[in-house]
């Protein structure tokens, strides 16, 4: 970096403490940011905004799925920029562009029938363009770019603690995703979907300077060590044996790819529940209050979760979360084959809660610890392709369940095989470095 604080006031090496920890609340803050990108900000908007565009549930389902299938084309390549240009860069202009896409929505009505009068058609076609090049837009920017930068800039700025700190961030985090579906149910009922979207856009355009000023991309720009240790204390050793992997590298092991996966099925799976949750526990004859109260048991279980395991990692082998995620996975799947059973809504949080407080971990802890700092984003960038393009699939391959199946339970028999075929294939993970 030519220049680490252009544009900006505050310098990491003047501070009377470890930068660091400013990178840790302004980080989770921008990870935060990007819930109006993430399934769980969209859910609450899903019924509202596609009555209001004259679309079915299955046409906005199919709008959301190849919107972010196409942004998970392009989060790879987020990923090689946040390499060559750092946090500060990328997640200001991701939050810039996901700002601006808020706004575009909220005035998605007018402009669909703006295009319709000027075409002279009466389509639904129109509509479902319009939102599906906008879903692009906030799941590259929000699911994909913002989070993204925002955890990876914190894990580079720590090692030997990046456990423990990613579990302050974890519970920052999981509390903020928690709470979001019940804060935007409320503000949609003051204020209108549209002006939502347009209280959350001015939101991010602030943000956008806060990024300016207090990003910043790794220790080293400002001759300073990751945990905040001196040159001195620096174990020499221990810098030599670990080893920096490039994602050609990364791919060759089973751990990438074993690890990756599972992090796709919980995107997959968290994403197609989340955006059909009010449908899925309506169908059992739940309230859409009673359906958004489960946030709350499943925050409580992954902060639990997450905080407990993030500690631990500094010390135990990852292969142990993997497993616990997978047999996570296979709870929630069969919470939601029996979820006509009061047990199952208990199977159903108590996997969702573990595979969430568990996602925290690897998806921030792993791969630096597996494959070293050099090209995190190269390789984290690839990771998170998988995970939108599970969040992809989803909501339509929940949609034709109950629409042509007439239940959610059959995608249980998806899920459950999928996950043998996972543990099966993990049994011979190990840790690369």
């Amino acid at each position: 970096m030519s220049n680490p604080i252009k544009l900006s006031l505050v310098n990491p090496q003047r501070f009377p403490f470890f930068y660091g920890y400013v990178v840790l609340i302004i980080g989770s803050i921008g990870i935060l940011a990007s819930i109006p990108g993430q399934t769980i900000g969209v859910s609450v908007f899903t019924d509202p905004v596609k009555d209001a565009l004259g679309l079915t549930r299955n046409q906005f389902s199919n709008a959301y799925m190849i919107g972010t299938l196409l942004s998970s084309a392009l989060v790879a390549r987020a990923g090689v920029w946040f390499d060559a240009y750092g946090a500060r860069y990328v997640a200001f202009f991701a939050t810039l562009l996901l700002g601006a896409s808020l706004l575009v929505f909220s005035v998605s009505v007018e402009i669909s029938e703006t295009i319709k009068r000027a075409l002279n058609i009466q389509s639904w076609s129109v509509p479902f363009l319009l939102i599906t090049l906008l879903f692009f837009l906030i799941r590259f920017s929000g699911q994909g770019v913002l989070t993204m930068a925002s955890r990876n800039m914190i894990m580079m700025w720590f090692k030997k603690n990046r456990g423990k700190i990613n579990s302050i961030s974890s519970i920052t985090v999981s509390l903020g995703f928690s709470s979001a579906p019940i804060l935007l149910n409320w503000l949609i009922d003051d204020h209108g979907w549209a002006m939502s979207w347009q209280i959350m856009a001015l939101s991010l355009f602030i943000f956008c300077i806060c990024i300016l000023q207090l990003y910043r991309n790794r220790p080293e720009d400002f001759d300073l060590l990751p945990d905040g240790a001196e040159k001195k204390e620096l174990d020499q050793e221990a810098e030599e044996i670990e080893t920096h992997f490039t994602l050609k590298e990364a791919k060759k092991t089973r751990a990438f790819w074993m690890f990756g996966l599972v992090l796709a099925f919980n995107s997959f799976y968290v994403t197609g529940f989340t955006f059909h949750i009010v449908s899925i526990f309506g169908s059992q004859d739940y309230t859409k209050s009673e359906a958004i109260a489960v946030f709350l048991p499943m925050s409580v279980i992954a902060i639990f979760v997450s905080t407990l395991c993030n500690i631990l990692s500094d010390y135990i082998n990852h292969k142990i979360y993997l497993f616990i995620m997978l047999l996570a996975g296979v709870l929630a799947s069969l919470g939601l084959l029996i979820l006509s059973q009061p047990i199952g809504v208990y199977f159903l949080v108590g996997g969702l809660g573990t595979m969430g407080g568990l996602f925290a971990v690897i998806n921030a802890v792993t791969w630096p610890s597996f494959f070293g700092r050099k090209h995190l984003g190269y390789i984290s960038g690839k990771v998170m392709s998988f995970l939108v393009i599970g969040s992809a699939v989803a909501p339509s391959l929940f949609s034709y369940c109950y629409t042509s199946l007439g239940s959610y339970k059959y995608i249980s028999y998806i899920t459950l095989t999928f996950l043998l075929f996972l543990i099966v294939g993990s049994i011979g993970v190990k840790k690369p470095q």
